[in-house]
Parts: structure tokens; sequence; C-alpha cells
């Protein structure tokens, strides 16, 4: 495979994956980590395959001891650069897999925090339009609150990223703000009256 594209990524995603909740997850984090990689001068469009494929395999692996590492043969045959599979499989801990490169560490710091923004947004009559750091750190303290998300794994990837946890929110909601009805959030103007 040439240099890999977005599309190429999305059609992976696509045939793997059917859930509207995955494929809304998959379009978060790629947004945030495709505003981290301007941010940092990361290869954009190498980032966003990364963040579009890094739980394509979920649905046919919802297990921990099955994904993301079953997923990666399938994306070795398929081509991908070992970049993007190396990234995928980082970004989940129970592998315990060095995050030893900027991608890899966006991607692991934007996965779980991605989930939390969405979850909050869901209950908000804005969606994420007015969302800001305290509101998502005062619901991280409410283990009730999208339990499924790893709150260890939100502070841990902040601080990998090196960044203040305040800060990393912000970015992350800037960055999903764009496409929040792609994601399924209502904005401002489509408040509920």
């Amino acid at each position: 495979m040439s240099a890999p594209t977005r599309e190429q990524a999305w059609e992976t995603l696509t045939t793997y994956t059917k859930s509207e909740s995955l494929l809304r997850h998959a379009l978060a984090v790629e947004a945030s980590t495709a505003a981290y990689a301007r941010k940092l001068g990361g290869d954009e469009e190498l980032w966003r395959v990364a963040a579009l494929l890094h739980d394509f395999d979920y649905e046919m692996h919802p297990t921990l001891d099955k994904h993301p590492q079953d997923g990666a043969p399938i994306l070795r045959e398929e081509g991908w650069p070992e970049e993007v599979v190396e990234g995928v499989l980082s970004h989940a801990s129970h592998l315990g897999l060095p995050r030893d490169t900027p991608l890899k560490r966006t991607l692991f710091a934007c996965d779980e925090l991605c989930g939390f923004v969405h979850a909050c947004g869901l209950v908000r009559p804005d969606g994420i339009e007015t969302l800001e750091p305290r509101s998502v750190k005062k619901k991280l303290k409410q283990p009730s609150f999208a339990a499924g998300v790893s709150r260890e794994d939100v502070y841990e990837g902040a601080e990998a990223l090196g960044v203040d946890l305040d800060e990393h929110i912000a970015f992350v909601v800037g960055a999903m703000r764009p496409i929040s009805g792609e994601l399924g959030l209502r904005s401002g103007s489509q408040a509920v009256e």
C-alpha cells in the first residue's frame, strides 16, 4: 500500500464495523487525533488513518483477550503500514506496549476521553457546544456516569502527552465540536425546546 489514505481507512473500518456508536467514536477520535497532528507537526493523514482503525475489529473481538491483537493480522494482511498497526496495538493498555511515538501517545490520550466527552454531550441540552473542562472533570468523579470509560486512561493520557488535563479536555472538545452533528450530538441551534 502506498501512503494510506483516510478514505481507505474508512472503507476498512466500515467493512468490519456496522455499529453507529462505534463509527461515531472512530470519527471523534479521528477529529481529535488529527487536531493534535496539526498542533504537534505529525503526519495528519497517517494519524487520521490510525485513529479511524483503532477499534476497527471491536465488533468481531469485543473482549480484551482478542481486541485489538487479533485485528492486527487483518491490518497487516491488508497492507497497512506497521506504524498504523503498532499505533492500533499500543492504544490498548492491557498489551503493555510502549507508547514511544507522538502518534501512539496521542491516540491513547484521545481514545477514552473522546468517549467520555461524547457521553457528556449526550446529557446536555446543547451537546458539547458549551461543554467546559470543569464539567467534564466533575463527571469524571462520578463512577456511575459513563462507567465503561477508564478514568485512569483519561488521566494517564493527558500525562503522557505532557499537557494539563483541563487543556487536553478543552482541546478534544474543540476538535469534536465541528463534527458534533455527525457524532449525533445536538448543537445550540438543535437544542431541545
